[in-house]
């Protein structure tokens, strides 16, 4: 039975789109698998891990008229359809329980699996509240945050990001326990306070997937789901259940100590300094004087490297220690040509600002080195 005659491209982009969140090896056959619905005119590709759901649809004009139903692997079907050339114009067909997969020149054979066995994730029930903001202005928060999130943590709740929403106002904040990110943005309504904690995994998905554009995308929250709707795309994530912590009572204020130093030359420093650093520690240490930032790292070999960066500062003497890799991911992921530094103890955290950006805030506690 033919299923559908599509240009290659023109599937191949949605099917990138779905195919993210799909595990290579999983336990659940089925859940490697990408349910194809065709309709006329029309295919909707829906895949899932149980806790996140993303569907889109593309235009198909040679899809079957009567309504088909059908699941095979996803990560299979996009390479094959990405080594193909790109004029390629590619038909499915369904025979048994085997999908062909034909162009002028190739023909591939794919196991399915039934579509009646793949899981869609149950309905939400009632709405809370919708958000609409441009797509760009929720990736650039996401992008400012998303790399502070704890990886595998006990403390399951740091395994992801804190969206709220409040007033006219959009928040998201991120924290491994170590080191916390924090941004926000303004929306055109007025919310009642709702937060959420989204999972580390859905938020990686959608800083591939957001445009960079003025797009629009709506953020739906329901009592235990989150979906976001934009342009022909919907993911839709369970949230975390747990309680974040007071991120208000960690972000310092009135720190007198502070220098102000270009983005590009810090993070070189850094990253040649990281070259002799301690493998395991990562560790690097700031030695501030008048005028002076000495940047130093030293491994187990005792070997060291030493940076130094004329600043601008007059306050205390200081000599503090920090992990390198959570200065670095600031720097990488901000796109300020300054960025601000302040201080308070030796033994208090770091804040970074940048001029451009007053509500984005990156908090990083010290180590000892």
């Amino acid at each position: 039975m033919k299923l559908l005659k599509i240009e290659r491209d023109a599937f191949l982009a949605p099917l990138a789109a779905v195919s993210g969140i799909v595990e290579k090896r999983h336990t659940l056959p089925i859940l490697s698998n990408v349910l194809l619905d065709c309709r006329k005119d029309e295919v909707l590709l829906t895949a899932t891990d149980l806790e996140i759901q993303i569907s889109t649809t593309c235009h198909a004009a040679g899809a079957n008229a009567d309504d088909s139903r059908v699941t095979v692997a996803a990560r299979k079907l996009q390479d094959i359809l990405r080594a193909l050339p790109e004029e390629a114009k590619a038909t499915l067909e369904i025979q048994g329980n085997r999908m062909l997969v034909k162009t002028a020149s190739s023909r591939f054979s794919l196991q399915t699996l039934p579509a009646a066995d793949f899981p869609v994730m149950a309905d939400g029930g009632s709405r809370l509240t919708r958000v609409n903001l441009p797509q760009g202005q929720l990736r650039e928060l996401f992008h400012l945050v998303h790399y502070a999130m704890a990886q595998q943590d006990i403390r399951y709740y740091l395994n992801g990001l804190l969206l709220v929403v409040e007033g006219s106002e959009l928040r998201v904040v991120a924290t491994d326990g170590h080191r916390l990110s924090y941004a926000a943005g303004a929306i055109s309504s007025q919310e009642e306070k709702r937060e959420v904690i989204l999972p580390r995994k859905a938020v990686q998905e959608l800083v591939k997937l957001l445009a960079d554009s003025d797009e629009e995308i709506a953020i739906d929250l329901f009592p235990s789901q989150v979906r976001f709707v934009f342009g022909k795309i919907e993911l839709v994530t369970k949230v975390i259940d747990g309680k974040f912590p007071d991120y208000g009572r960690v972000i310092p204020v009135n720190y007198r100590n502070q220098i102000a130093l270009s983005r590009a030359g810090l993070q070189q420093a850094l990253q040649r300094a990281a070259i002799l650093s301690n493998d395991k520690v990562r560790g690097v240490r700031w030695l501030l004087t008048t005028n002076i930032l000495k940047i130093s790292c030293s491994n187990n070999e005792q070997e060291e490297a030493q940076e130094e960066l004329e600043v601008q500062y007059a306050g205390d003497p200081l000599d503090i220690g920090f992990n390198v890799n959570y200065l670095l991911d600031v720097l990488a992921n901000v796109s300020s040509e300054t960025v601000n530094c302040s201080f308070g103890e030796a033994t208090s955290s770091m804040l970074v600002t940048v001029p451009d950006k007053p509500d984005f805030k990156y908090v990083v506690m010290p180590m000892r080195i």
